[in-house]
């Protein structure tokens, strides 16, 4: 125990034990003051008993998250985009359930070590019956954002963190989970942690909306703003109504609104069920009839509505229940799977895609490793990270691996670690290889069929015994790792050809998904509006599409699949005006039919282009577009120089401005 610990623990005794504390008083606000009375007259802790933080066991863990499931899923983008914000300034964030238990958590795996000791972990137990006051169980029993910062905590153990937590309440004001970023060190000033404060509500209302619109999508939603330009981008206020127009939802800022227009102001933390069942009518000058004035398609101006007591004014926009489908089904078939939202998200409603995520539906938590085919550009990795989302080990790293843009020469050092100075070239300090650092996670090996035959019997190895090997060292280290593996080629065929293994097939195989090409997908017009969307920016607006653009886009043939959509809607966005995206705005070739490919002067096919596999034939499309560009090419089809050698050599395909130059 070192001096500042001691004086913590007889400041705590002090504020907890005499009315006369004033020191700490005036230290300390009066949350931390009723927390710390709470801890010792109603928890019955000790301050002078300093203990480490509590990791629940794996099995005790996952009880806790399945119950919070649903509603960890929806937080999770919610978590790595506040991570981006916070991570350069040494935070985590953690998101524990309406019990203080760690059931999510985004870190730094440089100090994973310190961070679990800490506390600042998946699985740790922060309520304040059990940690004392600290930021996760203080806002669980006031239902306050708040900052715990170094000696605010009950516990002298946790003196040295900052921490800083807000609520996530449901649709019906109860309290959730909460969500939290957390340092090892920070400034001691406590108002060095104001803008995290700030951070975290804001994200905690994202969170909040986000599951508010995901739970009563089969409701009628009424989205409110106090300015007109904001209303549909950015609601202040969300509530939902049944089909009889009575209130069964609403988030927090709705809640507060309300109940003081009522008369029944809610203090923090109490319940809001008594606007649940209140009628539309009785709350706004306006009749639940006339909801459909307030749709997104008329300006926001023309969309005011006054509250029927007090008069101020609100704009509205109103969303209707989303359509139900309904499955056609027979009395033979299956239990349809419940797909979790992160691979739902992939599909628009083509029925060949639906179903392998059905079936991925039912893996995602199973060891058995994965195997992905699908054309370039087809969304194999997007499906990967899918994945990984959706399963328990989306708290752990997501590794991916491009076997066939990493140099021959550097692929096995970049997969396996290296000891200091142990080969030629090799640093002083060592490396860890992408597989250790996929430890706990999900290891993503994309154009597996390019890996070297020399390196494939030792990613078996890894498969088998989940142990790497790192160049220079003599005993193995224990990883735990999912593999889910990706290839345009044909495996089988690479391993008739002698050039891919078959042991490690069966082990990378443990079971197979194909994924349609776009030119076969059936929601075409939900992928162009979903990518527009996510394109999307406040200065310029939405943007729609001309029926003349979107049918070239439609008789469009789509070699480039996905990726070669993105580009195209990207170019699009950026040069069309008003809005709008003509015919005129699609890059160069898609304005009218597609020319025919011009013959290169002097070229001699030394083979039948007929006779390749239908991957080789791609990539002779794309060189003769480009006039045999080969760095154009490279950059369109996302690879590197290196690679589409490697690739040309596979198919022997010779550039002719090459045999030209050399004679041929």
């Amino acid at each position: 125990m070192d001096m500042r610990q001691r004086e913590h623990i007889e400041a705590v005794v002090a504020a907890t034990t005499r009315a006369d504390a004033l020191g700490s008083a005036r230290t300390h606000d009066g949350i931390i003051q009723s927390s710390w009375r709470r801890c010792v007259h109603q928890y019955g802790l000790d301050p002078s008993r300093m203990q480490e933080a509590r990791i629940l066991p794996q099995t005790r863990l996952r009880e806790h998250q399945q119950r919070i499931d649903d509603f960890a899923r929806i937080a999770r983008h919610g978590l790595e985009t506040l991570y981006e914000q916070v991570a350069g300034m040494g935070y985590v964030v953690l998101l524990t359930d309406a019990l203080g238990v760690t059931v999510d958590y985004i870190g730094d795996a440089n100090t994973d070590s310190a961070l679990r000791h800490a506390g600042l972990y998946l699985g740790a137990e922060w309520s304040e019956a059990g940690a004392g006051t600290c930021a996760v169980g203080t806002a669980l029993t006031t239902g306050q954002a708040l900052t715990v910062h170094q000696v605010d905590h009950f516990d002298a153990t946790h003196i040295p963190l900052t921490c800083t937590a807000a609520p996530l309440f449901d649709s019906r004001g109860t309290l959730s989970a909460i969500l939290d970023i957390s340092a090892l060190t920070s400034p001691q000033a406590r108002d060095s942690q104001n803008l995290a404060l700030q951070l975290v509500r804001i994200y905690a209302g994202h969170i909040e909306n986000a599951n508010f619109l995901r739970t009563h999508r089969q409701d009628w939603i009424l989205k409110l703003n106090t300015s007109p330009e904001f209303v549909d981008v950015d609601p202040e206020y969300l509530i939902a109504l049944d089909a009889s127009g009575r209130i069964v939802g609403h988030n927090r800022r709705a809640h507060a609104m309300l109940a003081a227009e009522i008369g029944r102001p809610i203090a923090p933390g109490e319940a809001a069920a008594s606007l649940i069942g209140v009628p539309f009518d009785s709350l706004f000058d306006a009749r639940i009839e006339e909801l459909g004035r307030f749709v997104y398609s008329r300006p926001s101006e023309l969309r005011a509505v006054p509250l029927a007591r007090s008069g101020a004014l609100l704009y509205l926009s109103v969303m209707p229940p989303a359509p139900c489908f309904t499955p056609t089904t027979n009395a033979a078939s299956p239990r349809t799977v419940e797909v979790p939202a992160p691979l739902a998200a992939l599909c628009g409603g083509d029925a060949a895609l639906a179903r392998q995520l059905e079936r991925a539906a039912k893996l995602v938590d199973s060891p058995i490793n994965l195997l992905v085919n699908g054309e370039t550009g087809s969304g194999k990795e997007f499906f990967a990270k899918a994945l990984h989302r959706a399963s328990a080990r989306r708290a752990g790293p997501f590794v991916a691996v491009n076997c066939a843009a990493i140099p021959e020469t550097l692929i096995e050092s970049e997969l396996f670690g290296y000891l200091p100075n142990s080969f030629s070239g090799a640093g002083a300090k060592g490396k860890r290889g992408l597989i250790q650092e996929a430890d706990g996670g999900t290891l993503f090996l994309d154009e597996i069929g390019d890996m070297p035959r020399e390196l494939q019997s030792r990613l078996l190895r890894v498969l088998a015994e989940g142990e790497v090997l790192a160049i220079g060292a003599s005993r193995p280290v224990s990883v735990d790792v999912r593999v889910i593996s990706a290839t345009h080629h044909s495996l089988d065929a690479l391993m008739r050809d002698g050039r891919f293994r078959e042991d490690l097939y069966y082990r990378l195989n443990g079971a197979r998904f194909t994924l349609p090409p776009l030119r076969e997908r059936t929601d075409l017009d939900w992928l162009i509006r979903k990518l527009l969307d996510e394109g999307s920016d406040a200065a310029r607006g939405p943007v729609a599409l001309s029926p003349a653009a979107r049918e070239r886009l439609h008789r469009h043939d789509w070699p480039g699949n996905l990726r070669e959509l993105c580009n195209v809607l990207r170019y699009a966005r950026a040069v069309c005006s008003n809005g709008l995206i003509d015919i005129d705005d699609l890059p160069e070739g898609f304005a009218g039919a597609a020319a025919p490919v011009e013959p290169v002067p002097r070229v001699v096919e030394e083979f039948d282009p007929h006779r390749l596999p239908p991957e080789g034939m791609l990539l002779m499309q794309y060189l003769r577009a480009a006039s045999w560009n080969l760095s154009a090419v490279a950059r369109q089809i996302g690879v590197s120089r290196m690679t589409l050698y490697r690739r040309m050599a596979r198919y022997g395909i010779k550039s002719p401005n090459q045999r030209d130059a050399n004679g041929h």
